[in-house]
Parts: C-alpha cells; sequence; structure tokens
C-alpha cells in the first residue's frame, strides 16, 4: 500500500493556517539530533475541517502529526509507522474505532490512543477504555479538555517507555550479572550468618570436584585444609563477626576425587571476601560475598623461583645468600644464648683434574656424589651449602666445644675415602676442610667464612686431606700471601725479575758444559724472594705462562748476546713448570722464540720434573718426541724423588738425568751411595747423560767422581749469578776449579788422597 505524502506546514503565531489533507508540523527551533525526543500524533477521523483543526490546537515544537480518515488507511499506516498518540474517532466509514483497538492489542502495539466521539452513551466509553484507550473525549469538547487529555496521555506514555526500558535495562544487567557468575573462572560463593553456603557458582565443580547441591548449607571451613583453619576459621565460621571491609587470605582447599576428599589433594586459592551488610541502623553482618582465585600454578612458579634463587642448581644445597642468611641467624641466637658455633669451608682437592680429564659431566657428577656424602654426615639442623665451584661451606650450630667440630670434620674425611664410581671409572675424593669457631675466630658472617677458608688454604698448602682450625697467624700470613700475590702481577713491569745462571762443569775435563737459568725475584720491599715461594703462587694465580714466556724470551736474548760477543756456550738450560709443559703449544712457543733469536737448537735444554710424565702421559710423550726431534735436549730435573718408573725412560725420549740434591746433601749416608750408583747405572744403560745437584764440598765431588758421576753443579763451583758474572765464568773458566784445586792440594799435603 502507498503511504500518503507527508508535509510540514509553517505555523508562524498568530497565523490563519489552512486546514490540508497533508502532515502538519510546525515549524521548530530544535537541532536536527533532537527528532528522537519528538512524538508522532496519528489523527484518524472522517471530518476533514477536524483534522486539520487538531494540529493547530494541538501544535508544539516537538510534535508532528499524521492524518486519514478510515481505520484501513490507520492500519496501513501503522503497519510503516510508530506513534506516540493516536486521536480516534469513534465511528468511521470503514468500521468502528474499536477495531482499531482491537488490532493494536493483537499486534501488541503500546501506541496511546484517545477516543474522540459524539456518543454519549456510557458504555461506548467503557468499552473504549476497557479495549485499551488511554482516554475518551466526548464531542463537542473544549480545546482545553484535548490539550490535557493529550499532554497527559503523551506524558503517560513516556513515563511507561521509561519503565520499559529501565526493566529491559536491569533484566539485561542481571542476565549479564548472571552469565559472568556462572561462567566466572572463579569460585564466588555466598555464606550466611553461620558462615553456611548459599550460593556457588559451577566453577565449583570444576575447581574442587563438588556438586554444587552437596555443599549448599555446609560450612565453607569443611572446606579448608587442617593446616590453614587457624588462619580462616574466626573469619567465616561466624561471619557476624567480620569487620566492615573486604579482606583477602590465601589458604588451601580440598579436591574432591572419588567418594572423598583427599587429605593430601588441594589447591591454593587467593580469597577475597566482602561481608554482606544490612541497610538499617544498625548495619549488621548478615553474610559474606566470597571470590576464590585458584593461584596454584602462580604459588608453585613462586616456589620454583624463590628456590633457585636460594639453592645450587647443580646439588640443590643452599646456594651462597641462603647460607650466609642462615649464619647471621645463628650467630644473632648464639649471641643471645652466649653460646658457639663453627663453620668449615671444604674444597675438592684436585678436582679440576676430573674436570680437565674426563669433562665437566663427569665432574658435576663427582660435585653431586660428594654432596650426597657430606650431607649424609652431617647432624640435623646443619647447613650444607655449595658456594660454587668446588667449595662447599657447612654451618655447625650449637657447638659445645672445638671437639665437636672436630669430630664432624673426621667423620666428612671418612665419608668420602670409598672411592666414588663415575661413568668413566672411579675416583677417591679427598677434601682440605678449614674451620673457624665463634665467637674466637671472628663475629660476622663473612670474618667467620673467611676465616675458614684461610685455614683451609693452608691445609693445600699442607698436603690436602686434612683439616685445620683458624689462627690469627694463618690470617697474617694469608694477608701477606695477597700482597705477595698482587706484587707479583707487577714485578714483569717494574723490571724486578732477572736471571741467574749457575754453571754446570765437567770435573774430569774441567770445563763448562752448560748453564742453567734460574729466576729470581728482588722485592723492593722485601728484597730477594725465594723461587720455591713464588713460583708456586705464580703457579695458582695463573702467571706462570707469562713468567715463562718472559724467561725464554730472556735466556735466548742472553744466548745471541754472549755468542755476538765470540763466547761459545756448550748448552742454556731451562725449567719448565707442569702448567707450561701442558700448553698444547708449549714446543712452537720455544722453536719460535730459538729462531728469532737464530739460535741452534742442540744449545738449548729443557728440564722437567718426574711428576709432569705422570699425567697425561701420551700428550707428554707426543711433546717431548717434538722437542727432540727439533734438536733439543729434554732433561729430568730432582730425578730419584718422584715415581723414577724405567717404564717411563723406556717411554720418554729424554737426553740426560740430574740426581736431586737430597742424596748428594746425604751422599755420606748408608743408603745413598747404592741408589747414586743405581741412578748412574740407569744413565749408563739408557745412554743418558748424568748431572748432580747441589755439590756443596770436595767429599761429595770426589765421591760422586768415583761413582761415574762426572758432571757437575753445586756451590763448590759457583752459586747463581748475574748475567756479568757468568760471563766471565765463560771466559775464565778454570777460576770455577779453584777451591776444588785447594781442597785436593790439601789433601794430597796431608796424605788424605791417594
Amino acid at each position: 500500500m502507498m503511504r500518503p505524502n507527508k508535509t510540514s506546514i509553517p505555523h508562524p503565531p498568530g497565523a490563519m493556517v489552512t486546514p490540508t489533507e497533508h502532515a502538519f508540523r510546525p515549524q521548530s527551533e530544535a537541532t536536527p539530533g533532537s527528532m528522537a525526543n519528538t512524538f508522532r500524533i496519528l489523527i484518524v477521523d472522517d471530518d476533514p475541517s477536524l483534522r486539520r483543526t487538531f494540529p493547530h490546537v494541538l501544535a508544539r515544537p516537538d510534535r508532528i502529526f499524521d492524518e486519514c480518515g478510515t481505520i484501513g488507511e490507520a492500519i496501513a499506516r501503522l503497519e510503516h509507522e510508530h506513534y506516540a498518540l493516536i486521536l480516534l474517532d469513534y465511528r468511521l466509514p470503514d468500521a468502528n474505532g474499536l477495531g482499531l483497538l482491537d488490532w493494536l492489542v493483537e499486534h501488541r502495539r503500546d501506541e496511546a490512543v484517545i477516543i474522540i466521539s459524539g456518543e454519549d452513551a456510557i458504555d461506548a466509553a467503557i468499552g473504549a477504555l476497557r479495549r485499551g484507550a488511554d482516554d475518551y473525549v466526548r464531542k463537542p469538547y473544549h480545546v482545553a479538555q484535548l490539550q490535557r487529555a493529550v499532554d497527559g496521555a503523551l506524558h503517560k506514555g513516556t513515563l511507561e517507555k521509561a519503565n520499559k526500558l529501565m526493566s529491559q535495562r536491569l533484566k539485561a544487567s542481571e542476565r549479564l550479572h548472571r552469565y559472568l557468575v556462572e561462567s566466572s573462572p572463579d569460585l564466588i560463593f555466598t555464606l550466611d550468618g553461620a558462615g553456611r553456603f548459599t550460593y556457588l557458582n559451577p566453577r565449583v565443580k570444576a575447581l574442587l570436584g563438588y556438586d554444587r547441591s552437596a555443599l549448599m548449607r555446609r560450612p565453607f571451613t569443611t572446606l579448608v585444609m587442617p593446616e590453614d583453619l587457624d588462619r580462616i576459621d574466626s573469619l567465616l565460621s561466624q561471619p557476624s563477626s567480620l569487620p566492615g571491609e573486604s579482606f583477602n587470605v590465601e589458604l588451601r582447599l580440598r579436591r574432591y576425587r572419588g567418594g572423598a576428599a583427599s587429605e593430601g589433594d588441594s589447591i591454593t586459592v587467593s580469597l577475597t571476601g566482602i561481608p554482606m551488610i544490612t541497610q538499617e541502623d544498625d548495619r549488621r553482618v548478615v553474610g559474606l560475598y566470597g571470590v576464590a582465585r585458584d593461584i596454584s600454578e602462580r604459588k608453585r612458579a613462586e616456589e620454583i623461583i624463590s628456590f633457585q634463587a636460594y639453592h645450587d642448581q647443580l646439588t640443590h644445597l643452599p646456594n651462597r645468600v641462603l647460607f650466609k642468611d642462615r649464619l647471621e641467624l645463628a650467630i644473632a641466637q648464639a649471641q643471645r644464648r652466649t653460646g658457639a658455633l663453627a663453620v668449615m669451608f671444604i674444597d675438592v682437592d684436585r678436582f679440576k683434574l676430573v674436570n680437565d680429564t674426563f669433562g665437566h659431566a663427569e665432574g658435576d657428577a663427582l660435585l653431586r656424589a660428594i654432596a650426597a656424602r657430606l650431607s649424609a654426615t652431617l647432624r640435623r639442623g646443619d647447613t650444607l651449602a655449595r658456594l660454587g665451584g668446588d667449595e662447599f661451606t657447612v654451618l655447625l650450630p650449637d657447638i659445645n666445644q672445638p671437639e665437636d667440630a672436630e669430630t664432624i670434620a673426621r667423620k666428612v674425611l671418612e665419608a668420602l675415602s670409598p672411592p666414588i664410581t663415575l661413568s668413566q671409572g672411579q675416583f677417591r675424593a679427598t677434601v682440605s676442610i678449614g674451620i673457624a669457631l665463634f665467637p674466637r675466630d671472628g663475629s660476622t658472617a663473612e670474618e667467620l667464612t673467611r676465616h675458614a677458608d684461610v685455614a683451609m688454604y693452608q691445609v693445600k698448602r699442607s698436603g690436602k686431606n686434612a683439616y685445620r682450625f683458624f689462627d690469627p697467624d694463618l690470617n697474617t700470613r694469608h694477608r701477606d700471601r695477597i700482597a705477595l700475590e698482587n706484587d707479583l702481577r707487577s714485578a714483569l713491569a717494574r723490571n724486578e725479575l732477572d736471571l741467574h745462571y749457575q754453571p754446570q762443569v765437567s770435573v774430569v775435563n774441567r770445563r763448562i758444559v752448560g748453564l742453567e737459568a734460574l729466576l729470581r725475584w728482588e722485592h723492593p720491599v722485601l728484597g730477594p724472594i725465594p723461587p720455591a715461594t713464588f713460583v708456586q703462587v705464580a703457579e695458582e694465580v695463573g702467571l706462570i705462562g707469562e713468567i715463562s714466556a718472559w724467561v725464554l724470551e730472556r735466556a735466548c736474548a742472553q744466548v745471541a748476546e754472549w755468542h755476538e760477543a765470540g763466547i761459545a756456550l756448550p748448552r742454556m738450560s731451562i725449567n719448565l713448570s707442569a702448567h707450561d709443559f701442558h700448553r698444547a703449544n708449549i714446543v712452537s712457543t720455544i722453536t719460535e722464540c730459538l729462531g728469532r733469536h737464530a739460535l741452534e737448537p742442540a744449545q738449548f735444554e729443557i728440564e722437567i720434573t718426574e711428576s709432569i710424565m705422570m699425567n697425561d702421559t701420551v700428550g707428554v710423550a707426543a711433546k717431548l718426541r717434538e722437542l727432540r726431534s727439533a734438536g733439543i735436549s729434554v732433561a729430568i730435573d730432582d730425578f730419584g724423588t718422584g715415581y723414577s718408573a724405567l717404564a717411563y725412560l723406556q717411554k720418554f725420549p729424554v737426553s740426560a738425568l740430574k740426581i736431586d740434591r737430597s742424596f748428594v746433601r746425604d751422599l755420606e749416608g748408608p743408603m745413598t751411595n747404592p741408589i747414586i750408583s743405581a741412578i748412574t747405572g740407569i744413565a749408563r744403560g739408557f745412554e743418558l747423560e748424568l748431572v748432580a745437584e747441589g755439590v756443596e764440598n770436595e767429599e761429595q765431588a770426589c765421591a760422586l767422581r768415583s761413582l761415574g758421576c762426572d758432571v757437575m753443579q753445586g756451590y763448590l763451583f759457583a752459586r747463581p749469578a748475574p748475567a756479568a758474572e757468568a760471563h766471565a765464568w765463560l771466559l775464565e773458566p778454570e777460576q770455577l776449579f779453584r777451591t776444588l784445586d785447594t781442597a785436593t792440594q790439601r789433601d794430597q799435603h796431608t796424605g788424605l788422597t791417594a
């Protein structure tokens, strides 16, 4: 059906309005956006004059009028438009106005309807009102009466729409709230004044395994683990005692599995409780609204992070941070009780050997095995910690006397005595233990740990696999040692190191067959530092490589200088430590240095100790063969004091043996002559040169000579001296034999020699 055309007719004040069949829209000052607040009014009357009159008498800026003359036309408009008000004539050409009322009811329309009728019978008005009309105005009507009826109907309609919208919004809000509550990932519940459930959302099934119906009217505390009841019982058993504000608490709730709640199965929740309070003057708490969020994963993550922060990843023992914390707490407790405690510093002996030989995986396995044995040895309440690497510390609280700590130290050593089985074989682990006592050896955690470390270091230097208590003198020596380390690091830069030379002479041929280069350190404050002292320090702090490179360079430069001066030097001997010899590039380092100074390899000899040959036999043998192939001699220094296995002499291509000075010093002892005779026989059998060290008097020289040893080195001939003095020896070697000649002449004069 075609909709009638609608147009607006201006309605200026005081102007005559010509009635029209078209829509009447009074001119308004309203903005376009205000059309949402306008009222559309439909006039249904078969009298054209009345249709023209109504818009004028009822005109408002917020009203728009449409008009038609029949019920059919009205329905056609209503099918396409919605109106706030219908002014309906009672009798129309095609039907009674009541028919339109019935149509509105049937189609659930909410338009307000005012019946305008000339019927005087009260039944007409009653029928119209029963069918849903909002008002009934009889013709002829007063304009003011009609205006009041229209204003009232529109106001009523506005209120009803507002109420309907409010109701819709409230229902939507309730639906949304219920949806949010019912589908929440958190457990949401309410409790009555006795702490019993009155509501639970479905999350309780997935979270705890309970059906909602099984928990209704039951106390909340039945879900709480016994260990956590003291934190929540007073709050939830009687919500009437709750404070007037929300609270939050963490606790564990039982999970239901199968037929009963599991005693050990639980989840950790963060519970937020909001008291439900009456609005009366007394403001009573009548229940509780609660939200419980599962934080089990978060708590587990926090526990893991906390454990990692305070424990060693390899052994799972407390780390340095946790140990320090426990030690400080133990010190505070001991101070209050006037008690004592002990700190043990434990270092694994020869651990680097395991790592270097078998790899870090085996080293880790060894540390775990040692940690397990140490843990099994200690008392309940003691703390074993791993500081890092191969270092462990032990806190021994409640020590009554030093002997208690000593007993535990012995147990530790005994526990480690059986071999530890690794994938590569068995390993016998030993440890060095330093012990510091509170309050005797310190009052702080840092002091006790440091002093125990100092005592442990002394055990290391004394032979390992033992324990030692801290002594103040140890601390002094430790400080001196640290100072020595620091000074040694800068000794090269300050030109404090120097080489002295000691001749090796042939007694029979009365000539110099070689010089041994000996390292010396003249400290600017302490004076001469014994090589046995600072070489060991250099090895322990990693300076030996740099120092050995300097010695090699300096010795080569000195030999080159003597050659340029026309002095022929048979051989220069240089000592290498085990740290030097185990470097992969040691052979190339030596040959390159000789090449830089244009020296013949036969002019040099490398001295090594027997102990070098015991470790990495295959690698050492390969390096020795490289040296010998390059033309460089190799001598075993201090021969006879170590392993001295003949098998090693067969494997290693050495060229000389040096008899240790201890055998020469005790030459008059009952077993010395057989030992030297044996060494002499070994050298002769393997066609090795033999050199005796530490020859200090003519008796020793004569005895050695009689035993078949010709080449000697010692104070009898010359002390180690700077290059200038060695230069004089090379020019006039006879001066080295004056002491021996004088003694020989004396003996001949007295008849002591043949």
